[in-house]
């Protein structure tokens, strides 16, 4: 007898509703069960499938769920009932805890909480329907061993939503860092919407996949050997280029950081060393340090003195490698860097810590390093990713939860649509529906995370404003009940697809919980745009959630625009008037139309509540 993956020990249910627990067991077979001092009995069916529904539980534990049959029992341990919310998404908010420690480390030292735990669900697909049972997975309670591992907007959501309320806190992570949404929706859904028919066709095809997946595997295994064997910096035969004994004297220049576009290396792919020399006194001798690389386009191995200290196999991740004590020399020490560039987009990302930590002394990394072409090749062929087309995660990560309770979603997704993203606001209406009607609650709250400010031009030539456009299809779900979302274009990183900033994110988040859910009389969102008037040779907008004011933080008003007739928008003058905006331009004496934060990167847009929520980036014309 055994119980479905997710029904294990140390498992959270949600409290206050009916709970529906299944697994399997000998077909037709009497089935026993004991939970906080009553009995239940029950049987499984013809197919061996059992089902135990629980009568809604008050909040508490560790509790034991014992079940018994004929010939075996299946004991389930540590069991809390709490407030359970699933998790989805893609890579910010499967980021975890580890990748935020240049903001949290002091905070999460030490993090011991059993009363929150966290559930990951194995990145799976399956093309061939929706799956009755997940692949695997365990629940885990934050220790500071288990803590970085947890989704960070999670965790931070967790922890507040456990000191507010005084209840366990159970995570159900379903996110994959890339996933378009279409990957979260049931084929049903998807084959409504219309347009995937040749997708879902193909990824049906087992023996497609297992080639496109077996093919694309070999394809860039082949590219990194053939990379490995022509760089020059690797050739046996000669010192190879991490070596302190080597001598660059006839290396050229390079100011690190920066992208390389507009220098030699501008589009060039394949391996290129960099290296810098810096002196250390005795004092620094042999200690162990902390190297800053910031951020490095595209993978890099990263040697001090000739040893390895980190690599990292992609570009968002940030750099920080430990340099274990006995490295580090008095006197000259050699940096070195191999960097491997794919698609020829390489270079250092600006606005990153380039640095080397001994205890408080900081050595600064940037400036002028050396640099020479380990060798140059084609691109990297650019592969599709076969669990991120529609409906394979559905069936694999989401289909198994079918039955269990949720206190509601948290979403964080987008970013991988804004090629498209005028066609976002309908497939996430769909997703809402499709995930409620799963999840047997037409009411199942859904918190969702506008995307944050980011400089789009980093990710090679995409078109301007498809964020700002994916933005406001995010703003008009709002009119889908019984939904709320955080805006984050004030906490974003310009230079970093992956903010580390998730705390501010997850608060919002948990404010909205608190009036949605919870019914708490608070403020929850800030500012949204409600209605335009034309006012003499200016507009005045009207908002909505503005709490006990609007204010406009660290000086005038930033990032209005209006337009005219012709509707070229033109920097425009704002100020704050009561519960109103009333912004106008010297160059549009007619103003008909007016944005605010209407770019991928608004940094600085500074409307805000009183309470200290960020107004959404909007546009309206009258």
């Amino acid at each position: 007898m055994q119980a479905a993956a997710i029904f294990s020990d140390g498992m959270v249910l949600q409290r206050e509703v009916p709970l529906r627990l299944w697994g399997t067991a000998p077909p037709q077979e009497e089935l026993e069960a004991r939970f906080r001092g009553a009995v239940y009995r029950f049987q499984s069916d013809a197919a061996g499938t059992w089902r135990l529904e629980l009568p809604p539980q008050e909040a508490g534990g560790p509790f034991e769920l014992v079940i018994t049959g004929a010939g075996s029992e299946l004991v389930i341990r540590d069991i809390l009932i709490g407030d359970v919310w699933l998790l989805g998404g893609q890579s910010n908010m499967e980021l975890p805890v580890a990748r935020t420690l240049d903001l949290y480390a002091q905070e999460v030292k030490g993090a011991d909480n059993p009363w929150i735990r966290q559930y990951r669900v194995p990145i799976s697909f399956n093309f061939a329907g929706p799956q009755t049972d997940l692949s695997g997975g365990s629940w885990e309670a934050v220790n500071p061993q288990t803590v970085l591992e947890f989704s960070a907007l999670g965790y931070f959501f967790a922890q507040a939503h456990n000191q507010r309320y005084r209840v366990p806190v159970g995570l159900v992570l379903t996110a994959v860092g890339g996933s378009r949404i279409e990957a979260w929706l049931s084929e049903e859904v998807i084959r409504e919407l219309g347009g995937y028919e040749d997708v879902l066709a193909r990824c049906q095809d087992p023996e497609y996949v297992r080639e496109l997946t077996d093919g694309q595997l070999a394809a860039t295994a082949t590219w990194f050997e053939g990379i490995n064997a022509r760089d020059v910096g690797l050739q046996e035969s000669e010192t190879p280029w991490y070596s302190p004994d080597l001598d660059d004297g006839d290396w050229d220049g390079l100011t690190v950081p920066q992208l390389w576009k507009g220098t030699e290396l501008e589009g060039l792919c394949g391996s290129v060393w960099l290296r810098k020399q810096f002196q250390l006194d005795q004092g620094a001798a042999g200690r162990g340090a902390l190297l800053r690389l910031g951020a490095i386009a595209d993978a890099d191995f990263t040697y001090l003195n000739g040893v390895q200290v980190g690599k990292t196999g992609y570009r968002y991740p940030p750099r920080n490698y430990e340099v274990p004590p006995g490295v580090l020399k008095a006197g000259i020490n050699t940096l070195a860097v191999r960097v491997i560039v794919g698609y020829g987009g390489g270079g250092f990302i600006e606005g990153k810590s380039y640095a080397l930590e001994i205890g408080s002394e900081r050595i600064d990394l940037t400036g002028e390093w050396k640099y020479k072409v380990g060798c140059r090749t084609e691109p990297l062929q650019r592969f599709t990713s076969v669990h991120h087309q529609p409906s394979g995660m559905y069936n694999a990560m989401i289909a198994p939860l079918k039955g269990c309770a949720f206190r509601g979603v948290l979403w964080y997704q987008g970013e991988s649509n804004t090629g498209a993203p005028e066609e976002y606001g309908r497939l996430f209406a769909a997703l809402v529906e499709n995930w409620r009607r799963d999840l047997s609650d037409p009411q199942l709250p859904f918190l969702f995370v506008q995307l944050p400010n980011y400089d789009t031009t980093l990710e090679g030539d995409p078109q301007p404003g498809q964020w700002a456009l994916l933005r406001e299809q995010q703003l008009k779900s709002l009119e889908l009940p019984r939904t709320a979302m955080a805006v984050t274009v004030d906490v974003g990183e310009a230079n970093d697809l992956h903010p580390q900033n998730k705390k501010d994110i997850a608060l919002r988040l948990h404010l909205a919980a608190r009036r949605m859910v919870f019914g708490e009389p608070i403020t929850a969102q800030g500012p949204f745009f409600a209605r335009l008037e034309r006012e003499n040779g200016a507009l005045r907008v009207y908002f909505t959630d503005t709490g006990g004011g609007l204010e406009a933080r660290g000086g005038e008003l930033r990032w209005f625009e209006v337009c005219g007739p012709d509707g070229v928008f033109h920097a425009a003058q704002a100020e704050v008037q009561g519960e109103t905006v009333l912004v106008w331009s010297a160059d549009v004496p007619e103003p008909v139309g007016v944005r605010y934060a209407w770019h991928d990167n608004p940094e600085g847009a500074n409307l805000y509540s009183a309470e200290g929520l960020p107004a959404s980036p909007f546009r309206a014309h009258l």
